[in-house]
């Protein structure tokens, strides 16, 4: 029999509301098991006969029942016919497990790989769960076409049945390549072809595997400064050394790439661009440093590596040809992402790729997630096809558009004390430099506290030479919306100011 102690324990084991989901036999048989793993009954201990355990625990004996049972096939219980329930001897060597998952001292650590303390030590990339104000990046979902999301779906389903459900090809389903190849040819001067596309989940995913198949550890890559968080983090996991070029009103400084170049003992092996909307200035690269990049890479046998994030949002007449579709030697790797222009819920974004480097790529990717789930990515390809996506892309720039403006007048209003708006001509975040001293971390945790969710400018710097303030998002919120977390901002910066 049990001693009372071990009753008590099982008692408490079945009553803890964290385990309240288990079944009532599975609450019983884990609760014995654990005090086997323990030591707590030793081998050869006999077990309390079925009815009496289920007596003294006030259940059936059927549940005990199945517990033994369960006990039995795996090896911690014998179970004798006419001599009851007697601990195993191969618990034995379980004795002591029990005690594992004990809590760890301050003094012990978890060892991690160097690769792997990188990537914890970087922070990873933080998303924004929830559209609050002023999450840069995150698009306004509540006037997404959902029925005619569904609509597709569904055909989806009905056309394809359960081919829908098996795998996709790791490079993508040929008719979203098509889809993504005709879309960047027409809008952004691209020359894809569909066998030039990888769908991926991510443009992040697609900037690992940028850092991890055309670079080496210890490889040098040119970034702007400032630059995306998340491109300077994946190139540091990847152990690149990154050399910050500035960016002035008109991209980055393709002189001083040049100069960084002549006088590198070993040159970059890759450059890495925000053209469109530099990341997180606004700025739009001037056609003859694209060209003067294109020229680069070509004579450096270097890899451009061309974000276009959120092309789609520009304010002020066509926005410029992309860099891949200038580029007559293959040297400049497109990204795309759906993120942005539709919902963050999708997951799919893609590469335009030099040919060479499509199959080695698309091999890549299949040590990462393997493929796209098929049924978005089929549902996409129709959005796209039946003119939806154009049409959606269009209404959202003019709603972007206005609430860009209204925020720089709320700011103007409300904010001039604080915060001086730099507008841009496309994208969905504006960059707000301080006017006066502030502590720029902060103030982002003050704001995070009352709801706020800020981007600092300066923790984007990879060099010294910056300018402190915030990227603040407008694009997921109306007037009114932004009027009120505006105000509330304000009320912030007061109290952090006294």
């Amino acid at each position: 029999m049990f001693r009372h102690a071990q009753l008590e324990s099982v008692k408490a084991w079945i009553s803890d509301p964290a385990h309240a989901a288990l079944p009532l036999h599975a609450r019983v048989q884990r609760a014995i098991r654990q005090l086997i793993l323990d030591g707590v009954l030793d081998v050869g201990r006999p077990l309390p006969a079925t009815r009496a355990l289920a007596k003294s625990l006030g259940v059936s004996r059927d549940t005990v029942e199945s517990a033994y049972s369960q006990l039995h096939a795996e090896g911690f219980i014998e179970r004798r016919v006419g001599s009851g329930s007697f601990v195993s001897e191969r618990a034995q060597r379980l004795q002591g497990l029990g005690n594992t998952a004990r809590p760890r001292t301050q003094h012990e650590t978890t060892r991690l790989s160097q690769r792997g303390s990188a990537l914890f030590q970087g922070g990873g990339v933080r998303d924004f769960l929830l559209p609050r104000a002023f999450a840069p990046g995150v698009p306004e979902t509540r006037s997404f076409p959902l029925q005619t999301w569904e609509r597709l779906e569904r055909q989806v389903l009905k056309d394809y049945g359960t081919q829908a459900l098996l795998h996709s090809p790791p490079q993508g389903m040929e008719s979203l390549r098509r889809a993504i190849a005709n879309y960047v040819n027409l809008e952004r001067g691209a020359r894809a072809t569909p066998e030039r596309v990888l769908v991926l989940t991510s443009s992040q995913q697609a900037l690992t595997l940028c850092a991890q198949v055309l670079l080496d550890a210890g490889d040098r890559i040119f970034i702007e400064d400032p630059a995306y968080h998340g491109a300077r983090k994946a190139f540091d996991a990847a152990g690149l050394e990154c050399v910050p070029i500035p960016v002035d009103s008109d991209g980055l400084r393709v002189d001083q790439l040049l100069e960084s170049t002549q006088a590198a003992n070993g040159a970059a092996k890759a450059v890495f661009l925000t053209p469109s909307h530099q990341f997180p200035s606004g700025a739009t690269l001037a056609l003859d440093r694209r060209l003067a990049v294109i020229d680069w890479a070509s004579q450096q046998q270097g890899w451009i590596i061309e974000d276009d994030y959120d092309s789609e949002f520009h304010y002020a007449g066509k926005p410029t040809a992309c860099v891949q579709g200038l580029d007559p030697h293959d040297r400049t790797i497109y990204i795309g992402t759906f993120t942005k222009s539709l919902f963050p819920g999708l997951r799919i974004g893609y590469m335009v790729l030099p040919p060479a480097l499509v199959a080695p790529m698309t091999v890549a990717r299949t040590l990462l997630d393997g493929h796209s789930a098929p049924i978005p990515q089929l549902t996409l390809a129709r959005f796209i096809d039946d003119g939806h996506f154009g049409a959606h892309v269009r209404t959202m720039r003019s709603i972007y558009a206005k609430r860009r403006d209204v925020l720089a007048q709320l700011i103007t209003e409300h904010l001039a004390d604080y915060l001086e708006p730099r507008v841009p001509a496309g994208g969905m975040q504006m960059p707000c430099l301080f006017t006066r001293d502030l502590p720029e971390h902060e103030a982002v945790e003050s704001a995070r506290r009352a709801g706020i969710d800020l981007l600092g400018l300066a923790a984007l710097h990879a060099s010294s030479r910056h300018q402190a303030g915030f990227l603040m998002g407008f694009a997921a919120h109306a007037p009114h919306e932004l009027e009120a977390a505006v105000k509330k901002l304000a009320t912030v910066l007061d109290t952090l100011c006294g």
